[in-house]
């Protein structure tokens, strides 16, 4: 994946954030499933709740509809750096590639230790780690981080 198609991807996802916000009123987190020419993109899903993140979500999603030798082709691109539930899923789901915006640890700066999202300090990069297959990670991706964070420095302050 180009660093172009990456920024507009990222933008993308941000976009579907957007929505869950501001038509739904959930958390400002959002991934899609980008095909394996780096250009399709297969899903998009919002945040649903605490326990239904996007990325799992469209991680559970994608291999209830794909083969998981397409999958491991495909990227995840999120907002935000997959939680442990999260990547775990997107490992299971065999999906090859994540491109995340915005890392953890800064979410955390923008969160504080706010009661619906108590981040943990587990990057995904140590749970992909811990399993037998190379997933790829690119992020925290810097074009992107501000307007990403944007959407949850207003978010959290409510």
């Amino acid at each position: 994946m180009t660093p172009e198609q990456v920024l507009r991807h990222l933008r993308r996802a941000n976009a579907v954030a957007r929505r869950a916000r501001d038509e739904l009123g959930r958390h400002p987190f959002g991934a899609i499933l980008v095909a394996p020419d780096g250009e399709t993109v297969l899903a998009e899903q919002g945040n649903v709740d605490t326990v239904n993140h996007a990325e799992a979500v469209l991680a559970r999603t994608a291999a209830q509809n794909y083969a998981p030798d397409y999958l491991w082709g495909c990227t995840l691109v999120t907002t935000v750096e997959p939680c442990a539930m999260c990547a775990a899923t997107q490992y299971w789901a065999n999906i090859g590639r994540l491109v995340y915006g915005l890392s953890e640890r800064r979410l955390l700066e923008l969160t504080g230790s706010h009661e619906e999202n108590p981040t943990m300090d587990l990057p995904c990069r140590s749970v992909f780690a811990a399993g037998q297959k190379q997933v790829e990670v690119i992020g925290p991706v810097a074009e992107a981080e501000e307007d990403i964070a944007a959407l949850h420095r207003d978010f959290w302050k409510r």
